[in-house]
């Protein structure tokens, strides 16, 4: 048992603000990644460059995709802070921080403040929280948003505050300007489960409900505006391979709900399995402690006869549970859509913390077995870490080592002066996943990032001073990294007659035969690897050759 619960607090809260150093760390070192960061990245650009902040497009064309409160977001901070990696992601960031904080308040309504806090260090420091602040996507600020509104939404059923009920139906309002619908229904799917398991009725339906939902259609005025100028009034508009695309359509139902209906045109990882198997590497180094915490929750409502105390919360475990079952019978998912339930996640796994290592209680056996597993997991963390450091890139070997020596010993001295605050199986979890992360985010993202086509281009234009009027692209489909980062919006032709003497381009080998060859010259070689899409072959020096794609840049005669 832990002697000083207080003491205890503190230690985790220095872990948290690790973690927030570690996501910022990850920002300044770390280019954008294809495709999806530097996209969403590349848009914030065009945004201020043609100020089209109502109707959106990427690289040109009209972009029918995400809600725009992340591009509206981000843009503002590259309009204070500059076109740069740091400036993109610094508001996702910002409402990491704030998710994390939520998670604190809204656990604190219902259970002791050491659970409340280990449930904001979980979030804090699970693999997908160091991933969505430095690749990052519509699900960190979309996470934010409906725990926010989760919080307050809760907060206002106990003592019926208006700022609290306002506060809580805005966050829906932003979070369906970040990535739809869903906002909405998580919340639901959260607190229907848990009115009725406490029999409140009445709180089902009530007219302040009425108030939130005139809140949320106010909201999102500008969105649909835009919506509807930009493709509603142009029907004529081919979108996804057919015309009479409606604008507002498509983001309430066709993205979320013609997912699930098949009407949607997006068809992959349609495994009701898939999120969950994901979930086992995204939510490390906590996932064996939230599948033994999410058995325990359920069996004990069986057991209970489907009977909770009144004190008691009945809205993280639906909404998660329900939420999954949502998202795992679309047609379409990826990895991250899971993300949205993270905080519901991690306060599920800070209980069966509590329960099975803070306040082991009679299960010290069972709890031993959870310890020595655990062990072997982090173990294995740190082994995969030490390959990624030493084998696949040249790296400086020697600072590498004596960094990690450090480590060892700084976590050493922790273990020495900890005196039991907090179970060593935490630290070691903590210490795995925080060097893991740091390491990553200082030396092998930096040196991956190098094989992404679009930053190496980029340097070299810069580098070498060309105009870049004079430079194109020949047929590269994936340049969006190369605009960003040239802050310029380069022609992909099809056709070398447009070129004179002295002009550029980029183009890749299999696109340049001999005969043009002989037009141009050769100015740089330059090879590129889909870094997003890690295979065995490139991580191994030996074979990565094979696995590369080379462009040229070439100079007109």
């Amino acid at each position: 048992m832990i002697n000083n619960k207080e003491s205890a607090n503190q230690i985790y809260l220095n872990y948290i603000i690790v973690s927030i150093v570690i996501y910022i760390l990850g920002s300044l070192f770390i280019p954008l990644i294809e495709i999806d960061s530097v996209q969403y990245g590349n848009i914030c650009r065009e945004m201020l460059q043609n100020k089209s902040f109502l109707q959106i497009y990427d690289q040109g064309k009209d972009y029918l995709d995400k809600p725009p409160f992340l591009f509206w977001a981000s843009s503002l901070s590259m309009y204070l802070f500059g076109m740069n990696d740091f400036a993109f992601r610094l508001p996702s960031i910002l409402m990491a921080v704030v998710a994390i904080y939520s998670t604190y308040k809204f656990t604190l309504l219902y259970y002791q403040k050491e659970i409340a806090t280990l449930s904001a260090l979980v979030l804090a420091t699970s693999q997908a929280m160091f991933l969505i602040t430095h690749d990052v996507r519509a699900d960190t600020m979309l996470m934010c948003w409906v725990i926010l509104a989760i919080w307050k939404f809760a907060s206002w059923l106990q003592n019926k505050n208006w700022v609290s009920l306002i506060i809580a139906f805005s966050s829906v309002g932003f979070g369906m300007m970040t990535k739809g619908p869903i906002a909405l229904m998580v919340p639901i799917f959260s607190f229907v489960p848990h009115l009725i398991i406490h029999k409140q009725y009445k709180l089902l339906f009530r007219w302040e409900y009425l108030v939130g939902l005139a809140i949320i259609i106010i909201l999102l005025l500008p969105m649909d505006i835009g919506l509807y100028q930009q493709y509603d009034l142009h029907p004529e508009k081919v979108m996804y391979g057919k015309t009479g695309t409606s604008g507002l359509r498509f983001f309430y139902w066709t993205q979320s709900f013609g997912r699930i209906t098949g009407e949607s045109i997006w068809h992959e990882n349609d495994s009701i399995f898939f999120l969950f198997e994901n979930l086992l590497w995204g939510f490390l180094p906590w996932t064996l402690f939230f599948i033994i915490g999410l058995i325990f929750e359920l069996s004990q409502l069986i057991k209970n006869k489907f009977k909770i105390t009144s004190s008691h919360e009945w809205i993280t475990v639906p909404g998660f549970l329900i939420t999954y079952l949502a998202l795992g019978s679309s047609r379409y998912q990826l990895p991250h859509y899971i993300y949205v339930v993270l905080p519901f996640i991690s306060i599920i796994t800070a209980k069966c913390i509590n329960n099975t290592v803070i306040s082991k209680g009679n299960n010290q056996i069972f709890s031993k077995i959870i310890s020595i597993i655990n062990s072997i997991v982090f173990a294995i963390i740190l082994v995969l870490l030490v390959y990624l450091l030493f084998v696949p890139f040249n790296s400086n070997k020697v600072l590498i080592t004596c960094l990690l020596i450090l480590a060892a010993v700084i976590f050493t001295l922790i273990l020495l002066y900890n005196d039991n605050r907090i179970p060593k199986i935490l630290h070691f979890a903590l210490f795995s996943i925080l060097t893991t992360n740091l390491f990553l985010n200082l030396f092998f993202y930096p040196k991956l990032l190098e094989y992404q086509l679009g930053n190496k281009v980029s340097k070299y234009i810069i580098d070498k001073k060309i105009n870049k009027n004079d430079f194109y692209l020949y047929k590269i489909t994936d340049s969006r990294s190369l605009d960003f980062y040239s802050n310029y919006s380069f022609k992909n032709i099809e056709d070398f007659k447009i070129l004179k003497k002295g002009d550029f381009i980029l183009i890749e080998n299999k696109n340049a035969p001999d005969s043009t060859l002989t037009k141009f010259n050769k100015i740089e070689s330059i090879p590129s690897f889909h870094v997003s899409m890690l295979t065995g072959e490139f991580i191994n020096p030996a074979t990565r050759d094979s696995a590369l794609d080379y462009f040229y840049i070439l100079q007109k005669k």
